[in-house]
C-alpha cells in the first residue's frame, strides 16, 4: 500500500454514541462528511484516544472504520489506531483494518510499557512485525515523556528506518526534548512526515512540523488550518494570533482535571456547532460537570466558530 501524504491536518475524531450508547454510525457520517469538507484536512485517525477506540467491541471498531470511510469516499485516507498490547493480536488487528477501508496504521506503544518501560529493541520489533503482517503504512507514535512508554531518539530513528513506517505522531510534551529531538529527527530521517499531537502545547510545536495529528482538529478544522499554515511560513504573529483566539477552547477542553476529559469536552463543543445532538460517552468517561456544555460553547463563541 502507498503511504499517504498527511501533510496538514489530520482530525482524530470523536466516536458519536446514541443516547444509550451504542455507536451511532449515521452521526459518523455527518460528522466524517463535516470534517472532510475542509481543505486542508489530509486524513481522519479514527480509533484512538479520543475516539474512545478501545472501549469498542472489535465488530464495533471495523464498523467504525468502514463508516467513516464511507463518510469521505476515496478523497481522504482514514488512518486506524493499532492499539492491542501483544505484537502478533496487533499485527492481526492491523489486518483486520487494512479489510475495513483503513490506509494506514497509528501503532500505540504496548499497554504494559507505560508503568514498566520497554526492552530495547521490543518497540522496533512491534513495528517490523505489523507492517510484515499487513502491509499497513504505519506512524510511529511518541508518547508523553511523563510515561515510561515514551521512545528515546536512539528508538525513534530506528523505527523511523523501518520499512512502512513514513510518519511521526509526535506528542513528548517535553519542550527541551522537542527542541533538540527534533531537528535530529528531521536531519536524519528527511522523508518522515512529522506531525505534532500537542493539542494543549500548538503554537510552540507548530513551526517545526509537516502538520497536526489532533482530537482538537476535530472540533475546530477551520482555526487549525489556518494555524499550520501560519506555522509553515514562519509567520509566529498569525499564529499567535490564531493561538490566542482559540484559548478560551483549548482552555475549556484540554485543561481540565483529566486529559481524558477532553474527550468529553469535544463533544460537547461538537453539540455546540451543531454537529451532534449530545455527548454520550463510553465508561470509564462520565459526563463532565453540570454547566460545562454551557461553558464549551460560549467558548467556541468567543473564538467566532458558533453563533
Amino acid at each position: 500500500m502507498q503511504a499517504p501524504d498527511l501533510r496538514g491536518l489530520v482530525p482524530a475524531p470523536v466516536t458519536p454514541f446514541t443516547r444509550d450508547g451504542g455507536v451511532d454510525y449515521a452521526a459518523i457520517h455527518r460528522l466524517g462528511s463535516w470534517l472532510g469538507s475542509f481543505e486542508g484536512v489530509k486524513g481522519l485517525t479514527v480509533l484512538g484516544h479520543a475516539g474512545e477506540g478501545t472501549f469498542l467491541e472489535r465488530d464495533e471498531q471495523l464498523r467504525v472504520i468502514e463508516a467513516f470511510r464511507e463518510s469521505v469516499g476515496d478523497r481522504l485516507p482514514i488512518i486506524a489506531g493499532i492499539t492491542l498490547e501483544g505484537t502478533q493480536v496487533a499485527a492481526e488487528e492491523a489486518k483486520r483494518a487494512v479489510k475495513a477501508g483503513a490506509s494506514a496504521g497509528l501503532v500505540y506503544p504496548s499497554h504494559g510499557w507505560l508503568r514498566f518501560g520497554y526492552q530495547d529493541g521490543a518497540p522496533q520489533d512491534r513495528y517490523k512485525a505489523i507492517y510484515e503482517a499487513s502491509g499497513l503504512p504505519l506512524i510511529l507514535f511518541q508518547y508523553p515523556d511523563a510515561t515510561k512508554a515514551t521512545y528515546n531518539l536512539k528508538t525513534q530513528l530506528e523505527i523511523a528506518a523501518l520499512p512502512g513506517v513514513f510518519a511521526m505522531k509526535n506528542g513528548v510534551r517535553n519542550m527541551k526534548r522537542w527542541d533538540t529531538e527534533i531537528p535530529v529527527i528531521r536531519k536524519e530521517r528527511p522523508d518522515l512526515q512529522i506531525l505534532t499531537c500537542h493539542d494543549e502545547y500548538l503554537l510552540h510545536t507548530m513551526f517545526d512540523v509537516d502538520g497536526a495529528l489532533v482530537g482538537y482538529g476535530g472540533l475546530t478544522p477551520e482555526p487549525l488550518i489556518e494555524l499550520i499554515a501560519a506555522g509553515k511560513a514562519k509567520d509566529y504573529a498569525k499564529a499567535r494570533a490564531i493561538h490566542d483566539r482559540l484559548l478560551p477552547v483549548t482552555k475549556n477542553v484540554y485543561h481540565r482535571g483529566s486529559h481524558m476529559e477532553g474527550t468529553v469536552a469535544l463533544k460537547h463543543g461538537l453539540v455546540a456547532r451543531g454537529i451532534l445532538e449530545h455527548a454520550t460517552v463510553r465508561s470509564p468517561l462520565l459526563p463532565l460537570a453540570e454547566g460545562a456544555g454551557e461553558e464549551i460553547a460560549a467558548a467556541l463563541r468567543s473564538a467566532g466558530l458558533t453563533k
